[in-house]
């Protein structure tokens, strides 16, 4: 079993198909970093949905979370030399599952900000994240946000992945703000 780390919920979405009943529901954690250099944030373009989104990702079975961090950052965007990882908190969402013996899942990101060394080596994506347009890319917090606020606004494929998203950079963008 995964230690995971006491940290404070951001927030809780559920999608309408399981507000009333989430029949057999299992739990799946994931993490999210969040990269920053001064007004510019990591983040992972899908051509496919057009949004933008936090480099992260499942966390396997028995995996440290700051180990899986790591692991998700590498392969996604190239990152190494991870370090001062600080928590954020962890955002929840409680969706359909179209698989296996299960109705829904809870699945609870833990995010965290960390550093980067400067560089981005090669990523390591899965063919579906490769056959989707996924490619990581430097961009202003408010540029992310504009684009995902239109995403949401006029696409049929947006979901609660892009809600989540947007949540979580205009909460970044919140903090940054209190903090100067």
């Amino acid at each position: 079993m995964t230690t995971l780390p006491a940290m404070p919920l951001l927030n809780s979405a559920i999608h309408p198909d399981v507000a009333q009943d989430k029949g057999r529901c299992f739990t799946r954690y994931a993490t999210r970093a969040i990269v920053l250099r001064g007004e510019q944030i990591l983040l992972l373009y899908t051509a496919r949905y057009d949004d933008y989104t936090l480099p992260g990702g499942g966390v396997d079975e028995g995996e440290a979370i700051e180990a899986s961090l790591e692991r998700e950052l590498k392969e996604e965007t190239g990152a190494s030399g991870v370090r001062n990882i600080v928590p954020l908190g962890i955002y929840e969402e409680l969706r359909p599952w179209y698989k296996g013996d299960f109705d829904s899942v809870q699945m609870r990101s833990y995010c965290f900000y960390c550093d980067i060394d400067e560089q981005l080596g090669d990523t390591q994506l899965e063919d579906y994240e490769l056959n989707n347009g996924m490619r990581p890319v430097w961009l202003s917090l408010d540029e992310a946000m504009a684009h995902n606020r239109r995403t949401l606004a006029e696409s049929p494929k947006a979901g609660l992945s892009v809600q989540r998203e947007l949540f979580l950079l205009e909460l970044v963008r919140e903090r940054l703000s209190t903090a100067a």
